[in-house]
């Protein structure tokens, strides 16, 4: 009776490791891991009954087209999954999020063009990812982000245009890399590409062959031999004209910021503001050439040349003015801190109330590539006389600026 108990026992311990669809050989390696073998069967969708402490699932060279939600949620435990040479075209989300012990994965030579880019949050313990000989045209910056201990990437021979400053960021265990055979377009987009490549330790495996396909004067060269001069980050330089020096301000006061801008290629303006009650962002000129302006609703005016002009500049547009330049290389910005008081002594008042107020005109503060990029730019206080009537030095009203006048004014400068 023992000898039979024994038996059965042993049985039932071994029974969850002989569980194998018929088209898989399944077997116990050395080191204990279970293997089923499924390659080569002419398979068209993910076998189903499979034990679940299989570690090592093979599917590789079978007709799969389609791996949905629950496609491997017999196999929890699986820490290799081969999948390359299919059709694979669809990928569910959720295909993957749940391998959480997944350390190699294997999608080479399939139909991918969307991938569930989400489902690799949880595969942090993943160290072999290959991608390559798919129709990936694209993927986010953030898309391997949490795989610290990714150690092999490969995403040749895909669709990939370009790539996303920051793809390969947050991979302290990458040491090497597959993005040859890619119709890359050689832009200052991927300009940062050639930089990171300079300085990185990761074996960028065939650099030869990472070659633009356009643009025209590019085509050819590698993504390595983009020419520096065609690249170059912004400076941004923000003068402020205000007229202060000796003299009074009054009612009816238009404050002109303008900013110049420096770069390759050339930057894009754009506007920030920052007040105690509002936050605007003006991402383009407001004011046509013919004076006309395409957001009447804001009252801040900004023109094609860099100069915005606030008429009428009153207490509640005090606050923070951010100029930024943008281009495909980066950003940079300056700021100034404007603010407004009145006294019939202004500048004194001024000092007794902010020891660092500057009573400036015609000032400028400068951010380029040599500056501190953490820098909040120069601080400019607005020393602003309103007394009950408005009149000029000599007693008589100040004459009143149209906004029309101010738009045609400014309008020359375009």
């Amino acid at each position: 009776m023992r000898p039979l108990l024994c038996c059965l026992g042993l049985a039932a311990l071994l029974a969850p490791c002989l569980a194998c669809p018929s088209a898989c050989s399944c077997s116990t390696k050395k080191n204990g891991r279970l293997l089923a073998e499924c390659a080569y069967k002419d398979l068209q969708e993910v076998p189903q009954g499979l034990s679940s402490n299989v570690t090592i699932l093979t599917l590789s060279a079978n007709r799969i087209g389609w791996l949905g939600q629950g496609s491997f949620a017999e196999v929890p435990e699986v820490q290799s999954l081969w999948l390359g040479y299919n059709q694979i075209g669809v990928v569910e989300a959720g295909a993957f999020a749940s391998l959480a012990h997944l350390k190699n994965l294997d999608l080479s030579h399939n139909k991918i063009a969307d991938f569930p880019w989400q489902d690799l949050r949880n595969l942090s313990g993943l160290q072999i990812l290959k991608m390559n000989n798919n129709r990936l045209a694209g993927l986010p910056w953030d898309a391997f982000r949490f795989l610290k201990d990714l150690r092999s990437l490969w995403l040749n021979d895909n669709e990939l245009t370009t790539l996303a400053e920051g793809t390969f960021d947050n991979l302290p265990s990458l040491s090497q890399l597959q993005i040859f055979n890619n119709p890359f377009n050689c832009s200052c987009k991927v300009f940062w590409l050639k930089k990171w490549t300079e300085k990185t330790s990761v074996s960028v495996t065939k650099g030869g062959s990472t070659l633009c396909v356009a643009p025209s004067r590019l085509k050819g060269r590698a993504v390595t031999d983009i020419p520096d001069h065609h690249c170059v980050a912004p400076s941004v330089q923000l003068t402020y004209l205000s007229n202060l020096d000796n003299t009074v301000m009054y009612d009816g006061l238009t404050l002109t910021l303008h900013c110049s801008v420096a770069g390759s290629p050339p930057p894009e303006i754009r506007w920030k503001i920052q007040t105690s009650s509002r936050r605007v962002e003006i991402n383009g000129p407001n004011v046509a050439r013919d004076g006309n302006v395409k957001q009447s609703q804001e009252r801040f005016l900004v023109f094609k040349n860099g100069t915005m002009a606030i008429p009428d500049f009153r207490k509640e547009d005090e606050g923070i003015y951010t100029c930024l330049a943008v281009n495909d290389v980066g950003t940079r910005d300056v700021s100034v801190n404007v603010a407004l008081a009145g006294s019939e002594n202004p500048a004194e008042d001024l000092l007794q109330d902010d020891p660092q107020a500057s009573h400036l005109g015609g000032r400028s503060c400068y951010k380029g590539d040599e500056m501190d990029p953490s820098g909040a730019g120069e601080k400019l206080v607005i020393v602003y006389h309103m007394p009950r009537e408005s009149k000029s030095r000599s007693g008589g009203v100040v004459p009143q600026v149209h906004l029309g006048t101010l738009l045609l004014a400014l309008g020359i400068m375009l």
